[in-house]
C-alpha cells in the first residue's frame, strides 16, 4: 500500500499574503514523517505557496476546467495549474457537486484533463444525511465512483466524504471511514486490477490531530482530505506527527 496523503484543503480562505506566511511557518516547524503532504489551495495563493513550501511538499489546485482553454470565463485549466508547479487538483468535492450541480460525468472530465495534462485529481464521492439513513450509503458511493472515473486511468486519488459528518457535529467513526474506504477499494480492483493496490484512498469528514491516527490505521485507509484542520500549521504539524 502507498504511505499516506494528507490532502490540506484550505477551501475559500488565505489570502497571497496569509498564505505566504503559513507556508513560510510550515517550513521553520516541519519535521518530514510518513505522510505526504500536499495543500489544495485557492489558485491566486499556488505561486506564493511554489516559492515558500518546504522541499517534499506539495500543492494543487481544488478544480479544474474540463477544457483545455478558450471562451470560459472565470476558470483554471490542467495546463494553468501544471505550469504554476501544482501536482494535484480536487475534483468533485461535495460542496461542487451540490453548490454548483456538478455531475458525475464532468467531474469524470475533468479528471481526464487533470491526467492529460500530468496532474493527479482527487476525485470525492460520498454520500448525504438521507441516503446513509436509508442504508444505501454503500451503493451510492460506488455508483458515483463509477461514473466519476470514466475514462480515468489509475493514477489518481479517491476521498471519501460522509457530506453529513462535514460541518454538522455529526462524527463518522473509523469504522464508517474503513466500510466504505473498503468497498471503494473492491471496485477499483474490479476497474484497474492489480494496479488498484497504488490507488490511495482518503477519508474527508472533520479530520483533526487527535482523530487521524485511529481513522488512517484502518487498513483500506490511506490518508486524509483535511478541511478546517488544514488552516492552522499546529495542527498540519499534530496531524503529521501523529502519522509517523
Amino acid at each position: 500500500m502507498p504511505n499516506n496523503l494528507l490532502a490540506l484543503n484550505w477551501k475559500m480562505n488565505k489570502t497571497p499574503t496569509e498564505a505566504r506566511a503559513w507556508a513560510q511557518d510550515l517550513s521553520e516547524k516541519l519535521v518530514p514523517g510518513d505522510a505526504t503532504l500536499a495543500v489544495m489551495a485557492p489558485a491566486v495563493t499556488l505561486s506564493a505557496l511554489a516559492a515558500n513550501l518546504p522541499a517534499g511538499v506539495a500543492f494543487g489546485g481544488q478544480d479544474v476546467s474540463a477544457h483545455d482553454s478558450g471562451a470560459y470565463t472565470g476558470e483554471i485549466s490542467a495546463a494553468m495549474l501544471k505550469d504554476v508547479g501544482a501536482s494535484y487538483v480536487v475534483v468533485g468535492h461535495s460542496e461542487r457537486r451540490d453548490y454548483h450541480g456538478e455531475s458525475d460525468a464532468l467531474v469524470a472530465a475533468k479528471a481526464r484533463q487533470a491526467q492529460a495534462n500530468g496532474l493527479i485529481p482527487i476525485v470525492c464521492v460520498g454520500e448525504k444525511l438521507d441516503v446513509r439513513e436509508k442504508g444505501e450509503h454503500v451503493p451510492f458511493t460506488l455508483a458515483q465512483l463509477t461514473g466519476s472515473l470514466e475514462g480515468v486511468s489509475s493514477d489518481v486519488v479517491i476521498a471519501y466524504e460522509p457530506v453529513w459528518a462535514i460541518g454538522t457535529g455529526r462524527t463518522a467513526t473509523a469504522d464508517d471511514a474503513e466500510e466504505l474506504a473498503a468497498a471503494i477499494r473492491g471496485a477499483l480492483e474490479q476497474r484497474y486490477g492489480a494496479a488498484a493496490a497504488e490507488v490511495r484512498v482518503l477519508y474527508g469528514g472533520s479530520v483533526k490531530p487527535d482523530n487521524i491516527a485511529s481513522i488512517c490505521a484502518k487498513p483500506n485507509v490511506n490518508g486524509a482530505l483535511v478541511g478546517g484542520a488544514s488552516l492552522k500549521v499546529s495542527d498540519v504539524l499534530g496531524m503529521n506527527d501523529a502519522l509517523k
